[in-house]
């Protein structure tokens, strides 16, 4: 045996991504944080780069729960109470109180009768999808969804899948019709929160297009809503997309591996999908959950978001992401109007979107440049991440280095 000929073809593709930009590089490497203090959010220290702080607008912890200290309390004590892990999946004994308290929990929040927690947002994507595909089911997803829900159909191998343009409503009723006589179940797809832009699903619109076809299909046309970039960031208390919107899907997925600040993804809907769900999502049975501490964490930050503490995070995360959206289009820059977190700086050019993400680095700012494949060619694209441990003077100064950059090197 030997590797010699399938290495000589991988540095290939390797050296062929790095060509034309696209390849990711090596990751930085954290190595110390120095937590938020007077006017200056937490500050990242990365190995290579001695004792140089960085600021982090690529961070997906948007209440700032990764050092809130009264949630770090709280998985230090589970932890000391159940151990640093659950020690099986759940069916076998890895099923601990607290996460069947989360799931309920969870449940609630969303106004659902039953919920259920998997490792991860991605692999929930993937166990419920791959649950309810059959043979006769024509999938229907818009045309930026997220990878997850890209592979998800991939892997589920529907009678068919169609896609309609980004948030097109006219387009996705058309789908629909042409779907009518050729598969008992249909089920609709989208992200809430769009990962790459900020915009959203109008899933009002959404649910009354169904609505008015459900009964063309023998199995009902099902709503699958992945909002892991909306609950917990979006909405005055944190309901996502579906607050947004005043839309219902019929079965939301979430993570909390974003705005809960831990690790985890779930599912909320009815008490039948869930337990068959709990029988047939391969990536919910032969994974282990996550642990005990992290559900207790969720569980506090869920109480803390129903509070009036709740109300005025969400509030000033939204007043932080507009002070940085109004900035950039104050600069000149291009932007999409959203009230999300997520702030994207539109370059619509692989090489310019490399040069300013190196700037930022020299200045001592992580930011994400997202070239083709992940975004499509000419929406190149450097997402911002906005925080709520971030403080209105960090976001002024990333806007005065992006001022600075449209200065010198802009041409």
């Amino acid at each position: 045996m030997g590797l010699e000929r399938i290495t000589k073809v991988l540095s290939s593709e390797l050296d062929q991504l790095r060509s034309e930009g696209r390849a990711k590089g090596k990751e930085f490497i954290v190595v110390g944080v120095k937590k938020p203090q007077g006017d200056r959010g937490p500050r990242f220290l990365l190995k290579g780069f001695g004792e140089k702080e960085f600021l982090r607008m690529n961070s997906n912890s948007y209440l700032g729960m990764q050092f809130n200290e009264e949630i770090i309390k709280v998985e230090e004590e589970t932890a000391d109470k159940f151990g640093v892990g659950p020690g099986a999946v759940r069916f076998i004994s890895g099923t601990y109180e607290v996460h069947r308290a989360l799931e309920k929990k969870l449940a609630k929040f969303h106004g659902r009768e039953d919920a259920m927690i998997y490792s991860a947002a991605y692999v929930t994507v993937i166990g419920v999808i791959a649950s309810l595909v059959t043979s006769e089911t024509i999938v229907i997803s818009d045309e930026l969804n997220h990878n997850c829900i890209i592979n998800a159909i991939r892997l589920s191998r529907p009678k068919d899948k169609t896609i309609y343009k980004h948030l097109d409503m006219k387009e996705l009723e058309n789908r629909i019709k042409e779907a009518i006589g050729k598969a008992k179940r249909v089920i609709v797809v989208t992200d809430g929160v769009f990962s790459m832009r900020g915009d959203y699903a109008n899933l009002k619109a959404i649910e009354e297009i169904v609505q008015k076809y459900d009964s063309e299909f023998e199995e009902n046309i099902i709503t699958i809503v992945d909002d892991s970039h909306g609950v917990g960031a979006f909405g005055n208390t944190g309901r996502g997309t579906e607050e947004v919107t005043g839309g219902k899907a019929d079965l939301l997925i979430g993570t909390m591996g974003k705005a809960f600040g831990v690790n985890g993804g779930y599912v909320v809907s009815n008490e039948t999908i869930t337990t068959y769900l709990r029988e047939k999502a391969i990536t919910y049975i032969y994974s282990n959950p996550i642990t005990p501490a992290e559900a207790a964490c969720v569980l506090r930050v869920l109480d803390k978001l129903d509070s009036p503490w709740g109300i005025e995070r969400l509030t000033y995360l939204r007043d932080l992401a507009q002070r940085f959206r109004s900035g950039l289009l104050r600069l000149g820059y291009e932007t999409i109007v959203s009230e999300h977190p997520i702030v994207p700086l539109l370059v619509r050019d692989t090489w310019r979107t490399s040069d300013i993400v190196k700037y930022l680095i020299e200045n001592g700012i992580l930011a994400t440049g997202l070239n083709f494949p992940v975004v499509p060619k000419g929406d190149e694209t450097i997402r911002f991440q906005v925080n709520a441990d971030h403080t209105p003077q960090d976001i002024d100064y990333v806007l005065n280095v992006l001022e600075k950059y449209k200065k010198e090197r802009w041409h």
